[in-house]
């Protein structure tokens, strides 16, 4: 039970943000007044990802047990991931290859990288077209993290114990581990910690780069 609601709470505050944005509606000064807010919450997500990497009671574990060909597996997620969104820009001609690649570098981390998108395109889109991207990288992540959750043992019969802690992106360090442990196993839990530690540092700097582009 407690895990339904769980899953059930992110697109919960989503539905609860789009009623929200309606009912303002056409409410400028406080639509100015939330989009100046999210600089400051983005400021807090950076904050926690830095004391989520470094407070993590498994760090320590972590570094002691790492191996050069586990930065196979986190090159491969990243390599994947921005191959699949370059190649999704060709059918959404509304949107250009840097703008998918932004989307698709949030890798699960759906908070950060939807308002850092907001951030840094609204000089080159305007608010409007850059809070459109901004929600449609929340969705892509959130669906995501989702299809980690929910589809962790399909992904481990048809391709590998590995297959699961791709899927999950940054998720595999906290949210996505109890279901990649259960459908790959107790030893491939170290692998999933590093890998979500190193794509949860590349997040912001893929995003910042593609989104200067």
């Amino acid at each position: 039970m407690k895990t339904i609601i769980n899953n059930l709470l992110v697109p919960g505050i989503f539905a609860l943000g789009c009623i929200a944005g309606y009912l303002l509606g056409d409410n400028t000064l406080q639509l100015s007044k939330l989009t100046d807010a999210s600089i400051y919450v983005l400021y807090a997500l950076m904050l926690q990802v830095g004391f989520s990497v470094g407070y993590s009671d498994n760090f320590a574990k972590v570094l002691r047990t790492l191996r050069p060909k586990y930065l196979l597996i986190p090159l491969a997620t990243v390599s994947g991931t921005l191959l699949f969104s370059a190649a999704v820009s060709f059918l959404l001609s509304h949107w250009s290859v840097a703008e998918c690649l932004a989307v698709g570098s949030g890798m699960g981390y759906y908070s950060l990288s939807s308002i850092l998108i907001v951030q840094l395109k609204t000089p080159s889109l305007g608010v409007q077209l850059a809070t459109e991207l901004g929600t449609i990288a929340l969705l892509a992540n959130i669906f995501r993290e989702l299809f980690a959750l929910i589809g962790a043992p399909l992904f481990r019969r048809f391709f590998g114990k590995l297959a699961p802690i791709s899927v999950a992106g940054v998720t595999s360090v906290d949210v996505a581990l109890p279901s990649i442990m259960r459908a790959s196993g107790r030893e491939m839990i170290p692998i999933a910690i590093f890998h979500g530690i190193l794509i949860d540092i590349s997040v912001p700097f893929f995003i910042s780069f593609f989104c200067s582009i």
